[in-house]
């Protein structure tokens, strides 16, 4: 078997639902070993999280009511804004000031992962807003819940080696910032 053989090839598609926000579609597969199957896919944009940090360490999280899950949680700030061929510091810039009023006079991109590339197709991209100035926020209406608030960096730790926050990104993105000794 070559190396470069792709592990699985796409024989067929369709769509399944669309939405502005989401498209799904179900895709009939064949393995390396040639066997068939089927694979369900998840296409949205990329996004970004940005994570503000003030000079003082303490960190503005966000809240907000996540539907899917039933439940209110704290993360930070992240959305997509722009569509797919947005410049994801712009994005980044126009999320934090969107959601927590925050302009950042330094972004820094610390990398770009996948949110869930088992099934979806979606990454994001993590900046650390630092040199912040407060402002007022301008949330979107799908927005209208969430609130902000400035925590210290201990409790910011706390709330994820509790799993308090619940957020992958957010803890991915954490913890990139953290390894690469960022924050």
């Amino acid at each position: 078997m070559d190396d470069h053989d792709p592990d699985i090839v796409a024989t067929g598609t369709r769509l399944v639902y669309e939405n502005r926000w989401i498209r799904v579609r179900e895709d009939t597969i064949r393995r390396r070993d040639g066997s068939a199957g089927i694979y369900g896919v998840i296409e949205k944009d990329d996004f970004v999280v940005v994570v503000p940090v003030h000079e003082d360490g303490s960190v503005t999280l966000v809240q907000q009511y996540r539907y899917p899950v039933g439940a209110r949680f704290w993360e930070f700030c992240q959305g997509m804004w722009g569509g797919p061929d947005a410049d994801p510091r712009e994005a980044a810039a126009h999320e934090l000031a969107e959601e927590t009023g925050l302009i950042s006079a330094t972004l820094i991109h610390a990398g770009y992962l996948y949110e869930g590339y088992g099934t979806m197709d979606q990454g994001f991209h993590v900046f650390l807003a630092l040199d912040l100035t407060e402002g007022d926020a301008r949330p979107e209406q799908e927005e209208q819940d969430l609130i902000s608030r400035r925590v210290p960096r201990e409790e910011v730790d706390r709330m994820m080696r509790e799993t308090e926050i619940k957020d992958s990104v957010s803890v991915a993105a954490w913890g990139l910032l953290l390894m690469k000794g960022l924050v």
